[in-house]
This record gives C-alpha cells, sequence and structure tokens, in this order.
C-alpha cells in the first residue's frame, strides 16, 4: 500500500523594487498573516508562505506523491520539479512585472504625493481572485482593517476548501453557494466597485475613494474651499492623479493610514476615529435632533386652532 508523503516546493523569484510587507499590510488585502519573518495565505488554491530577502522573493508550497509514510523533502530552488503555474502565480499575484519606476514617475509632482511616493517604495498592487475582492470589499463597508480580517477568516473557514502549510491550515475563499448568499445582499456602490476594479481587474487608473482618501484630498488639495462636493473629488481624482491613479491612491492611503496616523489611532484602522466613532456620534445626535423637530411640528401642528374654533 502507498502512502504519501508531502514535497515542500521552494521557489525563489526576483523581485527587485517590491515591499512584500508593505504591500500585504497596505489595506488592499487581508487574511495574510505575519509568520516567523514571512508570511502565511493563499495565493488562488494554493497555500504559501512568503518571505522576502533583498531583492529576491521566497515561496514555500506544498505538494503530494506517493512514498514512504512521514517522508519530507524539498525541491530544490530551480528544480524541475517545481510546478510552474505555482511560480508564475506568485509572480503574478504580486505583480513583479509592474514596471513600478514608471508608474511612481507618472505620478504628480506635488509635496503631498512625493512624500507618500517615498514612503511606500516598493509597494505593489496585487492581483486579486476577482470574486475573492469583491466579496472582501463588500463587507469592508463602516470595517476596521482587523474586523476586515476576521470577517474574511471567518468566510474562509465556515465556505473554503482547506490547504497546509508547514503546520498552519490555510483556507481558500469561498464557493458558488456563499458567492450566491453575499450577491443577495445589497452594497456595492462606487468605493467598493472601484475597489474591485483596481485590485481584482487591474483597472489601475481606479482611484478609491474612502474617509482616508476624502480627507487626505480635502486637506491637502483642497485647503482653502470648505464646500467641495463628492463629485468634485471624483472628476479631481479621475483627472489629477493619471493612468495610473490606483497605485497614487494606494499610496496615498498607506502613507496616511501609518506616518500620518495620531497617537493612540490603531494602525489597523481603515477609517480615522474622528471620522469614525464622532462621526457615528454627530449622526446619531442629527437623528435625534431630526426626529424631536419631527414630533415638536406634529404637536404644532395638533395645537392651530382651526377656522370653525374661531368662532
Amino acid at each position: 500500500m502507498h502512502s504519501s508523503f508531502v514535497i515542500i516546493f521552494v521557489i525563489e523569484i526576483p523581485a527587485p523594487d517590491f515591499d512584500l510587507e508593505k504591500t500585504l499590510n497596505s489595506g488592499q488585502v487581508f487574511h495574510w498573516e505575519k509568520i516567523d519573518n514571512g508570511f502565511v495565505g493563499t495565493i488562488g488554491n494554493y497555500a504559501v508562505y512568503v518571505e522576502q530577502g533583498g531583492d529576491t522573493l521566497r515561496a514555500l508550497t506544498e505538494g503530494g506523491a506517493p512514498a514512504t509514510p512521514g517522508s519530507r523533502r524539498a525541491a530544490a530552488p530551480g528544480s524541475q520539479e517545481l510546478a510552474p503555474p505555482i511560480v508564475e502565480s506568485v509572480a503574478r499575484y504580486f505583480a513583479l512585472d509592474h514596471p513600478l519606476a514608471e508608474i511612481c514617475a507618472s505620478f504628480p509632482q506635488d509635496p503631498v504625493m512625493n512624500t507618500a511616493r517615498d514612503f511606500c517604495r516598493g509597494l505593489r498592487i496585487i492581483r486579486q481572485p476577482k470574486w475573492e475582492c469583491l466579496a472582501t470589499f463588500i463587507c469592508s463597508s463602516m470595517k476596521q482593517v482587523a474586523h476586515i480580517r476576521q470577517i474574511s477568516a471567518a468566510l474562509r473557514n465556515s465556505f473554503g476548501d482547506q490547504g497546509k502549510i508547514g503546520s498552519h491550515l490555510i483556507y481558500t475563499f469561498s464557493d458558488a453557494n456563499l458567492r450566491e448568499k453575499l450577491c443577495a445582499l445589497p452594497g456595492v456602490g462606487a468605493k467598493v466597485a472601484n475597489c474591485v476594479m483596481l485590485f481584482a481587474y487591474e483597472r489601475l487608473r481606479a482611484f478609491p475613494i474612502d474617509v482616508w482618501i476624502e480627507r487626505i484630498l480635502r486637506q491637502q488639495y483642497f485647503p482653502r474651499r470648505k464646500k467641495v462636493t463628492g463629485l468634485r473629488l471624483r472628476e479631481f481624482s479621475e483627472t489629477y492623479f493619471g493612468e495610473h491613479g490606483g497605485y497614487a491612491q494606494q499610496y496615498l492611503f498607506h502613507h496616511a493610514r501609518t506616518a500620518l496616523r495620531k497617537p493612540g489611532l490603531s494602525r489597523d484602522s481603515s477609517t480615522p476615529k474622528a471620522f469614525g466613532a464622532r462621526n457615528d456620534k454627530r449622526r446619531n445626535q442629527r437623528r435625534g435632533d431630526s426626529k424631536r423637530r419631527s414630533r415638536n411640528r406634529k404637536a404644532l401642528a395638533g395645537q392651530v386652532v382651526s377656522p370653525a374654533g374661531l368662532g
């Protein structure tokens, strides 16, 4: 009787002008987990461990083959045993073919954009699976990054297929049953649509505007105008940041979430507290005030003397 043993595929890929940690922690993908010197996650149907050493990306994935019980061996980098699909999948997933220097050179030359570009050097826009990206960003509305990670994990654990890398269990994203359930829910607006266009369909001009980006645009590009409509912000972003506006947006976003965060603000916050909890409180107050005004108007209406009562 044949038993199965595990082959560990070790893949080394040239990755110049790439920063793995910045890319995975930049708020565009939510399921990768920091382990040792690298990260564990999935790329398509593969469970993968990735780490970076200088200009080289090292990835480990497992495959099965008949052999003696408990056997375990590694296929050396460059070996014919390496599965070409996973090599291509890793390089494509992390967009190592994007001409990042040219993309960054296309950004507007202004102090805000220059600072963000320098801070985010090596950050790339990942090519995410389309359904995974759509479902994740539907669930991201009004959530912090930590919450989105929890939701993504729950969906994967409940509906995904199990994979393994080392001692870590990894789940791929959801099947058709989950897709049908989620697509029955409302939730895809302009921001979610732009996120999916950028992160899954490689529409690099798409410029998602969330709370962070809206605040940056208003404070840095329209500082003297108190009232700027959302339509004006969208029109400005679509023209000013050019054909690689999605990269510019991601650099501005990541820089604001990390380098510019206020003391005490969680690094994993997708919504600044000043724009989140405080605005929620203000909205609740406005709703309460509106209800009180409505009740007062009704009460006053009931007290108005009718023409018949004048006699």
